[in-house]
């Protein structure tokens, strides 16, 4: 019997499950602009605390703990903006935010890396900045830690340090948007579902990464990225 598959079929990414050998699998990566208000500034923007700026980046752009990633093409900025990464175990639309940490599998640490030049360009343009934030190895990813273990933290430490100098830190207390907000908001607009992962935003002190660089990604005393930009 021939191959119902016209073309070859890729395998599915997945993510780790922090403490045991099961994978997560990605169904989507939505991803949440100007979540902290410093950082709104630092880019020129409004503070907007009425409604969520929400963009995507393609499944399989997720990169593993400990990797070394190539310089991506297209770019001579490319930048980190550290983010608590929410992977979702079920979804809805609609969600109530009274119950939408129900719809949380666990928690992560993540990079959005952006190639700052095209969403520079972009905006000046008054065009879409898509080729700046989902393109191949742009979210980096810790192992996924349930939160049936960890519980919903709603404080702790966002940092991220680039050759041992620190570049960002923040305290998640100081989103915009809570979690529960940013799932009900985000429900609203699409139907979530199980294997989304949610990139909740940076702080204020993006900047560059280098060819060499050497980059660790922590939330509290919870999750840790560690990762290498190559040639």
């Amino acid at each position: 019997m021939s191959d119902i598959f016209a073309v070859p079929k890729l395998p599915s990414p997945t993510v780790a499950v922090a403490g045991t050998t099961q994978r997560f699998p990605v169904r989507r990566i939505y991803c949440v602009g100007r979540n902290y208000a410093e950082h709104a500034r630092e880019m020129g923007a409004p503070v907007d605390r009425e409604t969520p700026t929400f963009f995507m980046k393609p499944a399989d752009a997720v990169v593993a703990d400990g990797a070394t990633l190539a310089y991506p093409s297209g770019t001579s900025n490319l930048h980190h903006e550290v983010e608590l990464v929410v992977a979702l175990g079920s979804g809805g639309t609609y969600i109530d935010p009274g119950a939408a940490l129900g719809h949380v599998f666990g928690y992560a640490v993540g990079i959005d890396l952006t190639r700052r030049d095209l969403q520079a360009a972009a905006k000046a343009k008054g065009l879409p900045w898509d080729t700046s934030k989902g393109f191949d190895g742009s979210a980096p990813i810790s192992a996924i830690h349930r939160a049936d273990r960890i519980g919903h933290p709603t404080y702790g430490e966002l940092a991220i340090v680039v050759n041992g100098e620190a570049r960002q830190r923040t305290d998640i207390g100081d989103m915009i948007f809570d979690v529960p907000s940013i799932i009900h908001e985000l429900s609203k607009l699409f139907e979530l579902a199980p294997g989304d992962l949610i990139f909740t935003g940076t702080p204020a002190g993006v900047g560059p990464l280098l060819r060499g660089d050497h980059v660790v990604a922590t939330f509290s005393d919870v999750a840790r990225l560690e990762l290498r930009i190559g040639g």
